[in-house]
């Protein structure tokens, strides 16, 4: 039978430790706020996928180093390279990345996000991928992508925020791309709980480590019966919502965006 040995190994776009069968998964670009490039969004897909074959992981822990979880796909490592990209190129991309979402989704093991600071973006759909979310006060939830230039279908975000916190919640943060500040999240179902600053990640790994010690095997079902019965057509939504953005990111909004940034200014879009 296949089995793939956590504590053994060794990550190369982000940190990665186990301890008494709590693994931590620490994205570290804090420089950066933690944005992600095309190499980490592959490993992070390949791990999730072998976490399958862990019996050395029961509960993992998501967070982000230097005071903010995730800022989303990096500008110019990933933005910059996907304006000049085809279609097929897009819609790879676009794929894996919502095939993220979907190991985070088949891994046995529950996932706890610790979020702080800044979630935007790709972030915001890691934290919507993991089973459960503390946060602080201070943080900030983003579903930016309307703001360059795309639409809000990402990841699976279309399926997963709607159920998390309704329907009309979810439209108005895609619509907007505003910044949901921490108390708000927490308010309306994002996350279960807030915690200081310095405390967020310690209250998560304290939660994981209380499911580690828990009946396991019984965890592992109950996380493959909430997603089954509540979200059955969870990958055929991702692979529309892939669809759908490797389109906009034909669109010159999309380009303009970049360029936008890049110069400093703020992007005005035609919808074209």
């Amino acid at each position: 039978m296949r089995e793939f040995k956590a504590v053994d190994y060794k990550a190369q776009h982000f940190g990665w430790t186990v301890d008494n069968k709590v693994a931590t998964l620490t994205l570290n670009r804090p420089e950066k706020k933690n944005p992600l490039t095309f190499d980490s969004y592959g490993e992070l897909r390949d791990l999730l996928n072998n976490l399958a074959y862990a019996k050395d992981v029961k509960a993992i822990v998501l967070t982000g180093a230097g005071g903010n979880f995730c800022s989303g796909g990096d500008v110019h490592e990933i933005i910059g390279p996907l304006i000049k990209m085809d279609m097929p190129g897009l819609l790879e991309f676009t794929r894996m990345t919502g095939d993220v979402v979907k190991a985070m989704r088949t891994a046995p093991q529950p996932i706890i996000a610790a979020i702080d600071g800044v979630c935007a973006g790709a972030g915001t759909m890691l934290a919507c991928g993991s089973d459960i979310r503390l946060g602080t006060a201070r943080s900030k939830v983003a579903f930016l992508f309307v703001r360059v230039g795309l639409a809000g279908a990402d990841m699976g975000a279309c399926t997963l925020l709607p159920r998390l916190i309704g329907m009309s919640r979810a439209a108005e943060l895609l619509y907007t791309g505003r910044a949901m500040p921490g108390s708000e999240a927490e308010r309306i179902g994002f996350y279960s709980s807030l915690h200081a600053p310095e405390d967020v990640l310690a209250a998560a790994v304290a939660l994981a480590k209380n499911l580690a010690d828990g009946p396991t095997f019984g965890h592992a079902m109950t996380k493959k019966m909430l997603w089954q019965e509540w979200s059955a057509a969870l990958g055929e939504c991702i692979e529309a919502e892939a669809q759908a953005q490797a389109i906009c990111m034909q669109t010159k909004d999309f380009e303009r965006a970049y360029h936008a940034f890049a110069t400093k200014k703020s992007p005005v879009f035609e919808g074209d």
